[in-house]
This record gives structure tokens, C-alpha cells and sequence, in this order.
């Protein structure tokens, strides 16, 4: 309905010019297109139809066919899309079950109820805004609350060439007990995350730089970081950042993804859900 609406009132605005138009040249000239009869026409466009003007031309009506033509090719084309994107939002969520590592970096009670896995790029745009968006309060009201355990994995995509860097940055940091303190030096200043720059971080938070220049410049935890972005690519997860919500049994998480930058309330709402039972 509200497309065919929008299919009409587009017609009628491009007649309305078009008889303009032909009046003011009819006007100018005194006289009238002999043929302008003989040239009358109805268009039909989906269940609208318009009759044309017997003041207009066969080009002039040409024209405007192929300018609604055009149009209508358009709103079916968007039409389309909306039905794909609403398609897509009712498909159920992606199931997963992954074990739980040793040494994994968390926040919260390793009992919670419930555990969220973060796959997480340090140059990624998108991971920054969860952080500024939605973390705080998801950490205030489930992670420090006891209901989330919040553990942190890597997945530094090919195309950020700082990334991996970051990554193992982040690692060097926990050796000393400052993981969570560089995660976060990092994603807040991920705009500039060169060599230069991370040694700058690290130096501020601070850390022994006698311990994490060698570590970082020797890579120590680059064979981490590519098993987390393996159990990554197992689990078919590609982009950043990318969340798995579920419960912990025995070592294993069984749980749904979470795409995307979503806000705290995407969140809150999945998270009652599975508290309760629902899911």
C-alpha cells in the first residue's frame, strides 16, 4: 500500500509538469498541436491508471513512459530489497558450541550463569563503538553483577595492518597482569596503532618496557592470537566484532551469535531470554 502510494503521487507530480510545460509552449505560440488528440493516451503503471493530456505531444508521452518505466523499476527493485532484509531478520539465530580454553582473558565470575565470547580486531571501527556504545553498561549491569563472564578473543582482519600487533600487544600486557588495561589503551587510541605508538600505551599504563619490547618485537603470542583466528574461521565467524552468548557446561559453551556493533539493548534483550529459559 504504501509503495503504491508512493507509485502515484510520483505519476501525478510528472503529469502536473508535463501540462505545465505544454501549456506555457502552447501560450507562447498562440496555437494548439493540431495532433495533440490523436495523440491521447492512457498509462497504465500497477493498478494506477493516468490518461494523458490531450495537449501533449507523441515524445513528450514517450518521455514520461520511459521516466515511469524507470521509476517503477526503482520502487520494485527497493520493494525487493525490503523483503530480503526482513527475510533475513526473521532467519533464527546462528546455534554454536565451542570449548572453553585455558588461559583465556575474562571478566567476571568464571561461574556465571552465562558466558559472552568477543571476537575482537583493535583497528576495527566497530569494535571501538561497542566499547563506547554498549560495553559499559553490559559490564555494569550483567559482568559485574556476576550474571556474565566476559572473556576477550582475537580475530585481527587481513586488511588492518596494525592489527595483529595489537593483538599480541594486548598479550605482552597480560603477562604483567595489564591485559584488560592495554585492550582498553588500544581500542581507545586505535585510530594510531603503529609500533611507535603501542610502545607509547604501554609506557603510560605503565609496564615493565624491559619485559614488553622484546616480547612484542619477538611476536611471543603470535601463535595464540592464529588460534583464536581459527576457532574463528571453524565456527564460520569472519567479521568483527562478533559475539557468542551462551551457557557454559563442562567446559563447552553452547550459545548463539551476536553480528555486529549492536546496542546494549540487543544485548539485554538476549541475554533475559536466555536467563530465562527462552532460548
Amino acid at each position: 500500500m504504501r509503495t503504491e502510494l508512493l507509485r502515484t503521487m510520483l505519476l501525478i507530480l510528472l503529469l502536473l509538469g508535463s501540462m505545465t510545460a505544454v501549456e506555457a509552449q502552447q501560450k507562447s505560440s498562440g496555437e494548439a498541436d493540431l495532433d495533440s488528440k490523436a495523440n491521447a493516451r492512457t498509462v497504465k503503471a500497477g493498478s494506477v491508471t493516468i490518461n494523458m493530456p490531450e495537449g501533449m505531444t507523441k515524445d513528450q508521452a514517450d518521455a514520461i513512459l520511459n521516466e515511469l518505466r524507470q521509476i517503477r523499476q526503482l520502487l520494485e527493485k527497493q520493494q525487493s530489497a525490503g523483503t530480503e532484509a526482513k527475510a533475513q531478520a526473521q532467519q533464527p539465530p546462528q546455534k554454536v558450541n565451542m570449548s572453553i580454553g585455558n588461559g583465556w582473558y575474562s571478566l567476571g565470575r568464571d561461574d556465571a550463569p552465562l558466558t559472552v565470547v568477543e571476537f575482537t580486531d583493535y583497528q576495527c571501527p566497530f569494535c571501538g563503538r561497542f566499547h563506547t556504545d554498549t560495553f559499559a553498561d553490559l559490564r555494569k549491569n550483567y559482568i559485574d553483577t556476576g550474571k556474565i563472564r566476559f572473556v576477550s578473543r582475537d580475530l585481527p582482519l587481513g586488511f588492518h595492518e596494525n592489527a595483529l600487533r595489537a593483538a599480541e600487544a594486548a598479550r605482552c600486557a597480560g603477562d604483567q597482569g595489564k591485559f584488560w588495561e592495554m585492550r582498553n589503551a588500544l581500542i581507545s587510541n586505535s585510530i594510531d596503532l603503529s609500533q611507535g605508538a603501542i610502545l607509547k600505551y604501554a609506557q603510560a599504563l605503565p609496564v615493565d618496557m624491559g619485559r614488553f619490547r622484546p616480547c612484542l618485537e619477538g611476536e611471543n603470542h603470535k601463535a595464540e592470537v592464529q588460534k583464536d583466528v581459527a576457532d574463528a574461521t571453524a565456527l564460520q565467524i569472519s567479521g568483527t566484532p562478533t559475539f557468542i552468548l551462551g551457557k557454559t557446561s563442562k567446559g563447552n559453551l553452547a550459545g548463539t551469535v551476536i553480528v555486529g556493533a549492536q546496542p546494549y539493548s540487543a544485548f539485554d534483550t538476549a541475554i533475559q531470554q536466555m536467563l530465562s529459559g527462552n532460548q
